[in-house]
């Protein structure tokens, strides 16, 4: 009996050992805690963006947009990359280097995504519109593609299976697809009122897209959660 109780000491200080402060595991695995502090970093460092444009820039949205969503993109990137790197898929065979230099692939290819699926949806072209243009697709494709690009590379049997059949595997996955899927829906809601005859200064583009896309965005986070706390339940209740 004393020999069992050591073990099972000795068991809980390996797993304590084995996690890092946001609840990261060295095996790549994530809890429900450690979710809900990466969304709770990322929303934090969102509101820094706004808070350095607002007060140390005095900008916003609605009075220069380039450079609000230059500072939003900036300072989510690196934060996104350093917490999705603990969570990459085989560590051993990808250092954190080889993470940061897809990452910034991801950032470039995602934002060229994003970029032709606004125009193609009716965005404006134009030289004054192509600053705008260029900083909104860089947040989307922090907010879409980097994620995912850390985690999984180029692995496109991952992308697939996760953007296209939608069948995540696990807390990591669920926390790449529901935020990512909740900034697209986001901005496209945010896109409708562009068209109206209201003449407001916040129909320019992409000032309301830029807001529907990050409510999304906080909106899938707080659906994702939800859901791994479900299945959790689900899970749990299944063995009972």
């Amino acid at each position: 009996q004393r020999e069992k109780g050591e073990a099972m000491k000795e068991a809980k200080k390996k797993k304590k050992k084995s996690e890092t402060s946001i609840g990261v595991s060295r095996n790549g695995s994530i809890s429900a805690v450690g979710v809900l502090s990466v969304y709770l970093i990322n929303g934090l460092f969102l509101a820094v963006g706004f808070w350095v444009a607002r007060n140390r820039f005095l900008v916003d949205l609605v009075s220069d947009p380039s450079l609000t969503l230059f500072l939003l993109w900036s300072i989510e990137f690196p934060v996104v990359v350093i917490i999705y790197s603990f969570l990459r898929k085989d560590p051993e065979k990808c250092s954190c280097s080889k993470a940061v230099g897809r990452s910034i692939l991801g950032l470039i290819s995602g934002a060229f995504m994003n970029a032709l699926g606004a125009i193609a949806l009716g965005a404006p072209i134009g030289a004054q519109y192509l600053p705008k243009t260029i900083h909104w697709s860089l947040l989307m494709s922090v907010f879409t593609f980097v994620p995912a690009t850390v985690v999984f590379g180029a692995s496109l049997t991952d992308w697939h299976r996760v953007f296209a059949s939608m069948k995540p595997s696990g807390n990591i996955e669920h926390m790449i697809l529901v935020p990512a899927y909740g900034a697209i829906i986001g901005g496209w809601f945010g896109a409708w009122p562009m068209p109206l005859d209201w003449e407001r200064p916040w129909q320019e583009w992409p000032i309301c897209v830029c807001y529907g896309a990050i409510g999304g965005y906080i909106v899938g986070q707080i659906v994702s959660l939800c859901l791994m706390l479900f299945l959790r339940k689900h899970k749990s209740l299944k063995v009972a």
